[in-house]
């Protein structure tokens, strides 16, 4: 299958009809008016993959000589020194069945056809996730993907959905050029040849002007977070977006606090619903490793405040908080030379001698003096939950999922097991305590947002079937712990055979006097047998999770990672 991903995009590109031979094995392309189809004819016999709808169709453009030169030399790095030779970097593997990806889609109405949408869901969700512009022409990560934005608008017991591209500066500068400029950086630079090479290319493209690194590169295919709405990826700046009067999404660009911000911001703030004000970092190769800093309710960011006591470079992918702290996770993924020298493999990878460690800073620190580290052996989020302080502030709890198998991270995800558990964490003594909540494969847990960094009762996460497909979602009620050490799950909904969701989303009734749980859960929903996708409505306080709404989408809805619900009254303040 060695040359399959180096040349999907030159014949997508050149050819409406195409065939080729290679290695043994003949692919088969087509494009016409209303589909995309490949088979691939291997000595092992016929194989058949789902294919996405027929991609938006492009203006011819004749690249110039130094684009063919470059793309030329991309081919010949991606058929004969780094072909995808592993699964999970295959395209053919990686962007099948609701992987594959799809082309946009202006406002559109949908049919409800379960139940009715509740009056006090009037807003928008809205879910992030990657969706490669372009078919690869070599090895692919699911990360690698550009933004898109689902959302669907809920108005008087109405919906309609769309899908947008989040308009990056790669999105853009490839949308125009008609190919992949920027390199995939997860899938792309896995052993010293392949990174030298595709390096050079690179070099090459910059010095002949086709981009320019300090405008971005960062894919903005992770997460969105509010005040002002942002689509956020964690290696590059937030991009703000905002809903048209339409229901559409548009793009307004990268964002960088006033120029108080540089080249990127965590996918994970966390926002404190008390104080409006977004708890937020940035990580990266070079020293000072971890920068922690906020945004004020009127967004303006705080000083930064460098972390050195972090030696090596490490995944900080999210973020907790209490009422007085922030607390970080210095895991055991980071930087990975010795692998990436010797194995030819990935750059970020686990260290096995590292212990991980929690580090707890008060909120508003001026500098690194204040920030106390407590080893947590054995301990690998790259989600958190939630976190609150206990016993007059002596105590601080953490709940997130730890990820057992945690070398298999970015590799082999569906290896990975998500063990949620509770950390505590005595400021005093320095003594840390943990125990898991739940025995289940879970991640994607979220609570009632007004919560954040307040004790909380109850947790809705995703069922890992395995990852990264998900299959179906469960209720945690985390206070059971505290009296009985068993299982937490309260209440669940499986989706059945060949049906998998996305992360879900809890959102609260208008009703002040409310408890916690009363509200409804969101996501959506493919059918892999139907090619079908939903968007379900879900009544958070039964013990089945009883659908409220079913809605038919117009098509399906590729899976992602995380999203949000913006309310209607916020809507029109954005």
């Amino acid at each position: 299958m060695n040359a399959l991903s180096s040349t999907f995009l030159s014949t997508l590109s050149q050819h409406p009809k195409s065939f080729l031979s290679c290695n043994n094995n003949n692919y088969y392309y087509s494009r016409n008016t209303s589909s995309f189809t490949l088979k691939v004819f291997s000595i092992g016999g016929e194989e058949s993959f789902p294919s996405p709808p027929k991609r938006e169709q492009i203006p011819s453009r004749k690249p110039s000589l130094p684009s063919n030169i470059f793309n030329a030399f991309d081919d010949f790095v991606n058929i004969y020194i780094d072909p995808p030779r592993k699964y999970y970097v295959d395209p053919k593997y990686v962007l099948s069945n609701n992987f594959a990806p799809i082309d946009e889609l202006p406002p559109t109405e949908c049919e409800v056809v379960e139940g009715s949408l509740p009056s006090c869901l009037d807003g928008a969700y809205i879910r992030n996730g990657p969706n490669p512009q372009y078919l690869p022409r070599g090895p692919y990560h699911l990360f690698d993907g550009d933004g898109m934005l689902h959302s669907i608008k809920i108005s008087h017991g109405k919906a309609t959905f769309y899908s947008r591209f989040v308009k990056t500066y790669k999105y853009n500068i490839e949308n125009e050029a008609g190919f992949q400029i920027i390199p995939n950086v997860f899938s792309g630079f896995n052993g010293i040849i392949p990174s030298v090479t595709r390096g050079a290319i690179t070099l090459a493209r910059i010095i002949a002007r086709q981009f320019n690194p300090a405008n971005g590169i960062g894919l903005a295919n992770t997460s969105l977070f509010g005040g002002k709405l942002f689509a956020l990826g964690e290696s590059d700046l937030p991009y703000a977006v905002k809903i048209a009067s339409d229901g559409d999404i548009v793009t307004l660009g990268r964002h960088n606090f006033n120029g108080e911000l540089v080249w990127s911001m965590t996918a994970h703030p966390k926002i404190d619903p008390d104080t409006n004000e977004a708890f937020a970092y940035r990580y990266g190769p070079f020293p000072p490793f971890l920068i922690y800093f906020r945004v004020n309710p009127n967004g303006i960011k705080t000083a930064d405040v460098p972390i050195f006591s972090i030696k090596r470079p490490t995944l900080f992918h999210d973020i907790a908080i209490t009422k007085k702290y922030a607390i970080f996770s210095d895991i055991q993924i980071g930087m990975n030379p010795i692998k990436f020298i010797l194995a030819g493999g990935s750059l970020v990878g686990m260290n096995s001698m590292k212990i991980s460690r929690l580090g707890v800073i008060p909120r508003y620190a001026k500098g690194e003096s204040e920030m106390r580290w407590f080893d947590v052996p054995g301990f690998n989020n790259l989600h958190a939950i939630n976190a609150w302080e206990e016993d007059g502030g002596d105590t601080i709890v953490l709940i997130a999922p730890n990820i057992l198998s945690v070398e298999h991270t970015l590799e082999r995800m569906d290896m990975i097991h998500g063990c949620v558990e509770k950390v505590k964490i005595n400021l005093n003594s320095g003594v840390v305590s943990r125990h898991p909540i739940s025995t289940r494969n879970l991640d994607f847990g979220v609570i009632n947002p007004t919560y954040v960094g307040k004790k909380n009762k109850y947790v809705y996460a995703a069922i890992g079937y395995p990852p990264p497909k998900l299959s179906g979602i469960v209720k945690l009620d985390v206070s059971i712990a505290e009296v009985d050490r068993r299982d937490c799950i309260v209440a669940c909904r499986m989706f059945g055979e060949s049906c998998f969701c996305g992360e879900p989303f809890f959102v609260a009734k208008n009703n002040l006097e409310a408890n916690e749980d009363d509200g409804y859960v969101m996501l959506y929903v493919h059918n892999e047998k139907t090619e079908e996708s939903n968007f379900l409505v879900m009544d958070a306080t039964s013990p089945s999770l009883d659908i409220v709404a079913n809605v038919k989408l117009p098509r399906r809805v590729p899976y992602g990672f995380h999203g949000i619900f913006v309310r209607e009254s916020d809507l029109n303040m954005l």
